[in-house]
């Protein structure tokens, strides 16, 4: 089992959760969560322990966006198709993936745990240089590996799991091809 399949499975995604997962509001309210989450750790140095009830919630907000929202009308966007490529990714070790993608999401992966070790170190020791330098690689690098998701989606959209996955939108549309 894949280190990302271990991570969904941790926060108990179920095919639910994906289809609302695959809603573009829950994919767009996720990317703030570590730049206010990296806030809300600073913000030790002005608050004191009352920092702990913003990272509390950021990591409640982690846990519930997924559930949140509806399953999308329509699958014709971009977070969406990002989401359905991030189920493919985690299948990999049963289905593979076309071989163009596997090796860049991995890199991008590493790339974007180097950041959040950066980042983790310049929070720990209130460096401004190291949060802000951590933040941005770890944040490009997740958005970068969200967009070679949708290039799985075009590669892979015969696949007949997609259209399992998609089945309540299926009758409002269809998986893009580019």
């Amino acid at each position: 089992m894949t280190i990302e399949a271990r991570i969904a499975r941790a926060h108990r995604m179920d095919d639910a959760a994906w289809a609302r997962h695959a809603n573009p509001w829950s994919v767009w309210t996720r990317v703030p969560i570590l730049p206010l989450l990296a806030l809300a750790v600073w913000s030790r140095e002005w608050i004191g322990w009352w920092a702990l009830v913003p990272v509390l919630l950021l990591l409640a907000w982690t846990w519930v966006n997924p559930r949140v929202f509806p399953p999308p009308s329509s699958l014709e966007n971009w977070g969406s198709r990002a989401v359905l490529g991030e189920r493919l990714w985690l299948t990999r070790d049963s289905v593979p993936v076309p071989p163009r993608h596997r090796v860049l999401p991995k890199a991008l992966n590493a790339l974007a745990a180097a950041g959040g070790v950066l980042l983790c170190v310049g929070l720990a020791w209130l460096l401004p240089w190291a949060t802000l330098t951590g933040l941005a690689v770890a944040l490009l690098a997740k958005m970068w590996y969200l967009d070679r998701m949708t290039w799985i989606v075009a590669d892979m959209a015969d696949d007949p799991r997609l259209v399992a996955w998609t089945a309540p939108a299926a009758a409002a549309t269809r998986i893009p091809r580019a």
